[in-house]
């Protein structure tokens, strides 16, 4: 299934990203209630997880553990959890011509995996095509925030999981892998300054989605 902003015959599929601590949760519920306001309805989902399969991978890969994590094994783990997501739960609902919000998707791959850990980028986009063929968002919205003030919000959360964890060198590298996705592809990606107040923030993505659907009607 391909999908893109002239073909109105499918379900449309919006993918939030950014890193800890930029607010995702709080504007996923604003996204919801923007699309409910709209006349949508949209299946709201994430990754890793989604199903129930990709749920227990998802507690696999964020608990912490005494045993160093395998990069590959990461890197598999994510794309396994995909690929359960999208057959049992993200193509169904595009077919049906539905509209999938997702709280992460590949880009969080390339940024985390990629970016971050290092992984070859080749490896990431040959697996990429493996699990979802031509299936790629949409719309991307990125939240973006300095790495510090992303951290200085994470620890206000108290407990952390096997990401959160990592030093701030590591999401300095998100946040360029992030940066980079969206200059490479700037007709997807619509890059939000998450620093501004909360009532900005969502006043800016309410007008990117806005533009997004009258460019597909």
């Amino acid at each position: 299934m391909t999908l893109n902003t002239e073909n109105t015959a499918r379900g449309c599929f919006i993918t939030l990203e950014g890193s800890e601590g930029v607010g995702k949760s709080t504007n996923l519920a604003f996204i919801q209630q923007w699309l409910e306001e709209q006349g949508h309805q949209p299946m709201m989902t994430r990754e890793p997880g989604g199903t129930p399969m990709a749920e227990e991978i998802r507690e696999l890969l964020l608990s912490q553990r005494d045993e160093n994590v395998s990069q590959k094994a990461e890197l598999l783990l994510m794309f396994a959890a995909r690929a359960q997501h999208l057959d049992e739960k993200i193509l169904p609902e595009l077919a049906r011509g539905g509209c999938v919000v997702s709280d992460r998707f590949t880009d969080a791959t390339y940024a985390y995996q990629g970016y971050a850990r290092g992984l070859n980028l080749d490896w990431i986009a040959q697996l990429e095509q493996l699990v979802q063929e031509n299936v790629r968002p949409d719309l991307t919205i990125l939240l973006d925030l300095p790495t510090e003030v992303a951290r200085q919000r994470m620890n206000k959360r108290g407990t952390t999981d096997r990401f959160e964890q990592e030093q701030s060198e590591f999401f300095d590298r998100v946040r360029q892998g992030y940066l980079t996705r969206a200059a490479a592809e700037p007709e997807r990606f619509a890059i939000i300054d998450a620093g501004q107040a909360l009532e900005q923030v969502q006043q800016d993505i309410a007008e990117v989605l806005q533009g997004f659907f009258l460019q597909r009607s």
